[in-house]
């Protein structure tokens, strides 16, 4: 498996950790970083969605689809960026952009290890 591959399934099993916790027990979430409350069927219905993301990072970082690799970095980014507008907009509290930090840190390693592949490859 390559770097910039671990890199991605690194980051599905933390997708597919918060998944399970919106899915199974969404108030663990939302007392520990006083969100407001997500009693519901839509906190799980985002569970969900992000056990799905989860579940294609790890195949796709298996499969090595590097083209994807990339994509990631970019749409990583954009959550981090989402999540500042959301909290300056007053539409979320503070917490949430640590949330978008880990996914920019994550983005920001498969970068890194993207760039390492690539050299890897051409001294090779």
């Amino acid at each position: 498996m390559s770097r910039s591959a671990l890199s991605l399934f690194v980051f599905s099993i933390y997708l597919y950790i918060m998944g399970f916790v919106l899915v199974v027990a969404p108030d663990t979430l939302v007392r520990i970083f006083k969100f407001p409350d997500a009693d519901g069927l839509w906190i799980r219905v985002t569970g969900m969605l992000v056990i799905i993301l989860g579940f294609y990072y790890s195949h796709v970082a298996r499969a090595e689809i590097r083209p994807f690799f990339a994509w990631t970095v970019i749409a990583r980014t954009a959550v981090l960026l989402f999540f500042i507008a959301f909290v300056i907009a007053g539409l979320a509290p503070p917490a949430l952009i640590l949330f978008g930090v880990i996914d920019f840190a994550a983005a920001m390693w498969t970068l890194f290890a993207i760039r390492s592949d690539t050299a890897t490859s051409h001294s090779g």
